[in-house]
């Protein structure tokens, strides 16, 4: 057979073989697993029954209603989070995680659902325990004289001193990123570091007050002070949102027209307010 017959051929057969096979189908999306942490309250917890519960647990509930599909929550520890995602263990991820340009060169993000201030906290016994700055807000995505005094204030009451941090988050990058030279310890869980705060065993803890207003109102809590200012933007991202691997275009796009129908309905303010105490939904 000549070369000339031979391509003609060939693509006779390739026509034939994806008509037999048929048209590659799309993803439905009728049925998804989302992944969620477990262990970052009021986010996603455990309650006394070991039943997953908390504001992203009852937000997804509502989500795949809005989308007409049917989710299944699992546990997946943080560390290994987004790794597993991008190997297919399951389709989305929902665990205070937020949008970040270094993760979004691995996965996309839906639209935020809601942010949250990032403050340092201290033993009501510690020599910090009366630290203030003159600035009460920093957002930090672009810093000013003000914020750079005041970052520097910390700084130089942070020296010699341990800030415990959940590995892996923008906290984390905060502490690198924002002050280099001050010790960090990074936890596995967010709750590992408040007891070893508690136990004395690291001077300061940095999270979110969505994480904190709760804990402040337990008995462990009790024994807490909130210092510094409330920081957003910058290194802590551009809030909270649904992990979705890049090829999943179609599913992002559904996971954001469904948040923001929540959001203009009132269901996330809800939500936030049911959870953490006060509204740190997005806004339309």
């Amino acid at each position: 057979m000549t070369m000339k017959r031979l391509i003609p051929f060939l693509t006779i057969v390739a026509i034939a073989a994806l008509m037999i096979a048929g048209p590659v189908a799309a993803k439905d999306y009728k049925s998804i697993k989302i992944a969620t942490e477990g262990a970052y309250a009021p986010y996603n917890f455990k309650d006394a029954g070991g039943n997953l519960v908390g504001f992203e647990i009852d937000l997804a509930a509502d989500l795949c209603k809005r989308m007409g599909i049917e989710c299944k929550l699992v546990e997946q520890a943080w560390d290994g989070i987004i790794p597993s995602l991008v190997a297919g263990k399951y389709d989305a991820i929902m665990a205070g995680m937020s949008i970040k340009e270094k993760r979004e060169k691995v996965i996309s993000f839906s639209r935020d659902y809601c942010t949250t201030p990032i403050l340092f906290t201290v033993l009501k016994t510690s020599p910090l325990a009366g630290f203030k700055t003159k600035l009460k807000e920093m957002t930090l995505d672009d810093v000013n004289a003000d914020e750079k005094a005041t970052l520097d204030e910390m700084r130089k009451a942070f020296e010699g001193k341990t800030v415990g941090v959940q590995v892996s988050t923008t906290h984390e990058d905060f502490m690198i990123k924002m002050m280099p030279k001050i010790a960090i310890k990074s936890y596995d869980k967010m709750d590992n570091m408040i007891l070893d705060l508690i136990a004395g065993r690291i001077d300061i803890g940095l999270t979110s007050l969505s994480f904190l207003t709760p804990l402040m109102k337990k008995p462990e809590g009790e024994k807490l002070q909130l210092i510094g200012p409330s920081m957003t933007k910058g290194p802590f991202g551009r809030g909270v949102a649904v992990g979705i691997r890049k090829e999943d275009g179609k599913l992002r796009d559904m996971f954001t027209k469904a948040i923001n129908e929540a959001i203009a309905d009132g269901t996330i303010s809800k939500l936030a307010v049911q959870w953490f105490g006060f509204d740190n939904s997005a806004k339309e």
